[in-house]
Parts: structure tokens; sequence; C-alpha cells
């Protein structure tokens, strides 16, 4: 089998099982099990279908075995395992995919001592006893640093690639590590993310409970780290975990939990939020910045190295910057990107996406890295105890990790004056915002942990869409827009508003259909409201079930009767489904509603011309013409009218009016054309279609499908049809 056969054939069984087809899923794992020629997975996997047989003859001849429900519900865990383990070694053993290939060669990667590994561990401890001497040992720190990351990378290696965390030693210093007695943030999430990544590439119970003790630490980034990784997880063995009731209890104990409750929940709104993200991206690089890029000379002109050295005039704007960001047009998109980057949206991965060439993410484990201003790699930027710009930039809520380290690179690359500059500046608005920092982690530490689980969702965003080995992964985001069908969101959702969140955020942000989803779960759980209905008939309607979107609008009419909203729609829905005769009555209410609408009445007018009542239809746009003589609508409603009323005299003069307010279309010189032909003017019928021609960029298709959607208008005023194809050929003639 070559790698993709092997996850074409994993795919099959994993089908099979989750619909209870246990014959097929078996005969598929025997499949993988064939290839792989392992004695150990032949003869459990044996075991495996005798036991079924057994239980299947039972049932056959009729015997009661109150134990069938658990034996059965044991053999599909055992079976999704069974498959895959396999998947995992037949890859491992034949995939040349970047994962698999590091899995391949990490056995014979030099493992350090378990006393060197411990010694890099002790970074914390080592520091602090440096920092007690009277001098600075700058080369030491470094030493301490170099040993501390050595061990990391080794240790985030051996917990993302290794299928059995077999070594009792390393499994020492994971305890160690996530031990609350450990005061080093960066260690265990570095841990964590690792877990992570092993649990997402292949199913673990046991390491799935490591993951559920690491979402209960008392470090507030290791375990947002680990609620994130958990979200993830559950979302892709979602149809198999009810098989594993150790999972399901924790799950449960978890969400008794309600500050974890609270956490998980925002979470999942910023996991769902990332499905924005490469919108929002685009509109940055092809609407905003080209013009923000507009701002440029003013800012080459207004910030000069002189400016910038005067602290005391460093707040003055120059008088004439608001006037010349006005004329610019980019004041719209500055508000634009503010309110956009109020609202949460990822404003940065555009920004960063080019600055990850960098040779430090060429180093796999640091694209997960918390940002530590200690690394070596940003260690000389930080390498001074007075306050900076930077220090404070980095340690506020503006960037995730790995875009801080990419700001950080991009500095060290600057020549020295220009960051001295950046560093030395605003020392005072420094501490200030260092104190402000400090203080929102004291006193908000909700908002901490959800500032800090939103950068990881961010860092993993940029891993599996920007790393140059992405291609190899299984992307997380894949799951971004199916976590409100996972059993933790049910679990999460019981007694709590979370459903109606996340359908609302669903609805605002045009995911109809996932909206909908949820929509209909509220709405079978008896929570019935007129906006519900409203909100349902509306996503119904974005994603054409008309039908359904009708019946939803009649059930919020009738919660809150001659609402003018939900009759429109109402009206809307019987035009698009052909009902013209029903969407006039529907109309004609709404405007007893609402009779100071200029739509509806417009609306009833369509309703009545498609109904052929021309001249019913005809009165009513004469007394809307009374009550708004200049609105270019009414009068191309008229023109239009009149046509089909075979009264080319009065159309022409509507025409006429038509043509002087200069709100025209290519469909309007068109009509033009035909009313003059129709009154035997031909030379000024040519005229006006060349102006259409003109307006559609002499693109004849839409041209000759414009002048033949009045073909029997046109022959029903006198024009013989076999007049028609010679117009069209004199015209390209003229052309």
């Amino acid at each position: 089998m070559t790698p993709n056969e092997i996850h074409s054939t994993y795919k099959q069984a994993l089908a099979y099982l989750s619909q209870g087809n246990l014959k097929n899923a078996f005969d598929k794992t025997t499949e993988l099990s064939n290839e792989l020629q392992s004695p150990v997975y032949r003869d459990s996997l044996q075991n495996m279908q005798q036991s079924y047989r057994y239980m299947l003859q039972y049932f056959l001849k009729g015997i009661n075995d109150p134990e069938r429900k658990t034996v059965y519900n044991k053999l599909i865990a055992r079976l999704f395992v069974q498959i895959s383990n396999l998947r995992e070694d037949l890859l491992t053993r034949d995939s040349s995919n970047f994962e698999f290939t590091q899995k391949r060669y990490f056995p014979f990667t030099p493992q350090p001592a378990y006393s060197e590994l411990k010694k890099g561990l002790m970074r914390m401890e080592d520091l602090v006893e440096l920092g007690d001497a009277e001098t600075i040992d700058t080369q030491r720190e470094n030493q301490i640093q170099l040993l501390f990351e050595s061990a990391i990378h080794y240790l985030f290696n051996y917990f993302w690639l290794k299928s059995n965390y077999d070594s009792l030693e390393i499994m020492e210093l994971y305890r160690y590590v996530m031990d609350d007695a450990s005061t080093d943030s960066v260690a265990k999430s570095m841990l964590v993310s690792a877990l992570t990544l092993n649990l997402w590439r292949h199913f673990d119970e046991n390491k799935i409970l490591m993951l559920l003790d690491a979402c209960t630490s008392t470090d507030v980034y290791a375990r947002q780290r680990a609620l994130t990784g958990l979200c993830f997880v559950l979302a892709k063995y979602n149809r198999f975990l009810p098989y594993f009731p150790a999972i399901r209890n924790r799950l449960v104990l978890l969400a008794d939990d309600t500050v974890i409750t609270e956490q998980l929940q925002n979470i999942i709104i910023q996991i769902i939020a990332t499905s924005e993200t490469e919108q929002v991206s685009k509109k940055l690089q092809e609407e905003i910045f080209p013009e923000l890029m507009k701002l440029r000379p003013l800012m080459d002109e207004g910030l000069n190295p002189e400016n910038l050295m005067n602290l005391d005039e460093w707040g003055e704007i120059n008088p004439q910057w608001e006037e010349m960001i006005e004329k610019s047009g980019a004041s719209d998109k500055i508000q634009e990107f503010a309110e956009m980057q109020m609202e949460g949206a990822d404003v940065y991965m555009s920004t960063f996406a080019m600055l990850k060439s960098f040779p430090f993410f060429s180093d796999f484990p640091n694209w997960f890295m918390p940002f530590d201003t200690e690394n070596l790699a940003v260690r000389p930027l930080f390498a001074t105890e007075q306050k900076s710009l930077i220090t404070a930039f980095l340690s506020s809520n503006v960037m995730c990790n790995s875009d801080r380290y990419s700001f950080c690179l991009s500095v060290l690359q600057m020549p020295e004056l220009q960051r001295s500059m950046m560093k030395q500046s605003f020392g005072e608005a420094a501490e200030q915002m260092e104190e402000i920092s400090k203080d929102e982690a004291l006193h908000s530490p909700n908002v901490q942990a959800k500032n800090i689980s939103k950068h990881y969702v961010q860092d993993l965003f940029r891993f599996f869409k920007l790393n140059p080995h992405h291609g190899d992964f299984t992307d997380m985001f894949s799951t971004s827009l199916i976590m409100h069908k996972t059993y933790l969101f049910d679990l999460l959702s019981i007694d709590d508003t979370l459903k109606s969140n996340i359908a609302e955020y669903y609805f605002t942000k045009k995911l109809y259909p996932q909206a909908l989803e949820l929509f209909e779960e509220i709405n079978k759980e008896g929570e019935i409201s007129a906006a519900l209905y409203q909100k349902m008939g509306y996503a119904y309607q974005q994603t054409s079930r008309l039908m359904e979107a009708l019946d939803a609008y009649k059930k919020a009419d009738l919660i809150q009767p001659d609402d003018f909203w939900t009759n429109r729609k109402i009206a809307l829905c019987y035009r698009l489904m052909g009902n013209a005769e029903k969407a006039l009555e529907i109309y004609r209410h709404t405007n007893f509603i609402k009779p100071d609408q200029l739509s509806i009445k417009l609306q009833i007018v369509s309703c009545l011309k498609e109904l052929r009542k021309t001249e019913e239809a005809l009165r009513e746009l004469m007394k809307l013409h009374e009550e708004y003589p200049d609105n270019h609508k009414i009068i191309r409603e008229i023109m239009h009218c009149s046509f089909i009323a075979k009264n080319p005299a009065q159309a022409k003069y509507f025409a006429t009016l038509l043509l002087e307010t200069k709100n025209l279309t290519a469909d309007d010189y068109c009509k033009a054309g035909h009313l003059e032909w129709c009154l035997n003017k031909q030379q000024k019928a040519v005229g006006h279609y060349k102006q259409c021609l003109q307006l559609l960029s002499n693109n004849w298709t839409q041209f000759n499908t414009l002048f033949l959607q009045d073909k029997n208008t046109l022959i029903s005023n006198g024009i013989p049809e076999s007049d028609i194809p010679l117009m069209l050929d004199g015209l390209k003639y003229e052309e």
C-alpha cells in the first residue's frame, strides 16, 4: 500500500466503525494488518473478531445478555485503537511526510543524559541563585539558557513524536515540569503543545488523560494551552468518545468547574473566529493597506529624526495632517482597521506572514515557543535594565507569541542607531504600560486567561498555515466550524447561554448553515421567540431554502403579528417562489402597516407587472410620480410599463425625463432605443443603442441578451419580428 492508500483504508475503516458496521470495519482493519505483517496485531484482531462472532451468535439465538451493550462498546473502542495504531505504524514505516520522517529518525537522535536534562530544566532555580551574586555573569546566564533550550527542544520532540512514552526517566522529568511546585511556564507550555500535537496525529486514551490533567494546572499559561488543545483533539475524535468512559467522566468533572467552563467557552469562540482570519488578511492586503500606504509621504515628511529625538514635541500633531489624511481617503480605512481590531479579528496574520523565514523558525519546536525575553534568539534586545517601549509593547496583548518573536528578530536586523532610539524612547510610558499589564494579571485573571488562549490559538493558526511543512499536517482548523457538534460543546452548553452565543456569532459572521444547526437545536429545546424564527427564516433564505424560510417567517408573524420586517420577508419568499398573487397580497398588507415606505409600493408595482396587470401598475406609478416627481426609479418603471401597455409616446416622454437624470444604466439606453424605433426614429434609436453598447464595453453577447429580452414587447408595439435581426446586424456594421 502507498501512504495515500493506507490513509484511505484507515478512513474507510473508521467510517464503517462509526456507522456500527463492524463486519466491514474488521475487513478494512484486516487489510491494514496484512500490510503490516505483525503477529501481535493479527492475533489481537482475530481475538476481537472471535468475540464479536460469539456475541452475534447469542443475539441470533435470542439469548438475553445484559452485558451485550457493554461488551459491544468495549469492542468498538478496542477496534478504534487498533485501527489508529495500525495507521501510525504503517505511515511511520512508509510515509515521506515530514512528521513521520521525524518520527522515524527520532530514535537515532542522541538522547542527553538524564542529569543533563534535569539540570537544564532547573533554569529558574539557577537564575535565582545567580541573581544573588554581586556581579552579573552574562556568560553563565547564557550557558544556563542554552542548557534549558536544548533540554526543552529534546523533550518537545520526544512528547511530539513518540507513540509510547516508555522512558521512566523522561516521564519523571515530565512530572517534575508539570508539578504545580514548578514555576517555569515556558517548559510546561512546550510539553503541553508537544502532547497536543502527538494526540492530533494519533489517538491514545492515556495521553488524553494526561492532557486533561494539564487542564487543571495552576499555571495559567499551561492550562490555557491544554484547554485549547483539548478542544481540537476532542473535535477530531468526537465520534468515538462515547466508547471511552474514563475520558467522558473526566470531561464531566471538568465541566463542573465554572471557571474552566467559562475559559473553554471563550476558547471555542476564539477557534470559531479563526474561520474569518484569511478573509480579514485578504481585506487588509487588497483594500486597507493600499490606502494606508498613501500616508507614507506624509509620515516621511512629519516624522523626521529631529522630531523623534525631541520628546517634548512627540505628541504634537501637525495640523495639516488631519486634512491630508481626509483627502487621501485613508481615514475610513484607519477606522475600519481599528474596528476590526476591537472586534478581536486577527489583523496581524498577513503583516507577519512574511516574517516567518528567520532561522529561528527553522527549528520546529520554536513555532510553539511561548515568548520569553531570556530566549537566546532575542535576548540581546533585552540586555539592559532600562525600561523600553519594546519591552512594554511585547508584554501587552497586541501580538501572539510567534509574532512577538518575528517582531524582535526584525528589530535586531535594524541598524544599531535606529534600534537604540526605539529602545531608549518613552521610558516612563513603558513603565506605565508594564504596570497596567501586571495589574490586569492580578485583578482580572479571566481576562488574562482569555488573552493567553487567544494568542495560543493564533500561534497554532500560523503554524498550520505558514509553516513550510504545513501541508504534511492535517489542519487543526478544519474543525473550527464543527466545534458546536462535539460532545464537549454539549457538556458546556447545559444550562448556559453558550449555544445561543455561538449561534449569534455564526449568524453575525454570515455562517448561516452553522447558525441554523444551533437555531434548530434551540428551537427543539423549546426556547421559542419571534426573533429566533426571524433569524431562522433569514438564515434559511440566505441558503436558498425558501419553503423553510417562509415557514419560519410565518411562525414569527404568529408570535409577533404585523411586524413590518417579517411581512416584507414573507412577501419576498412568495415572490421568489413564483407566487406573485400571494406576494401582492402580503405586500399590500405590509403597506398598510407602514404606508410611507416607497420600497414596498414599488414591490407592489412589480407584482402587478408580473401578474400582467399593467394598467393597474401604471395607475399606482402615476400616484407615486405625483408624490416623488424626481425619483428616477419611479420614472424608469413608468417608462417600462407604458412600453408594455403599447403607449410608446408616453413611454418616450418618461424616457426623456430619465435621460435628464444622468443616473442611467445600459438597460435604460436600450429601452430608450426601442421606444425611438417604435416611433419610426431609427437614427435616434441607433444613437441610444450605441450608448448602451458603450456602457457594456462593446460586449455583444450582453447587448444581445439585453436587446432580445424586450423582443415580445417590440413586436406588440408594431415592430415586425423579421426587422429585429436586421437592426442587430445594422448596428454591427455601424460599429
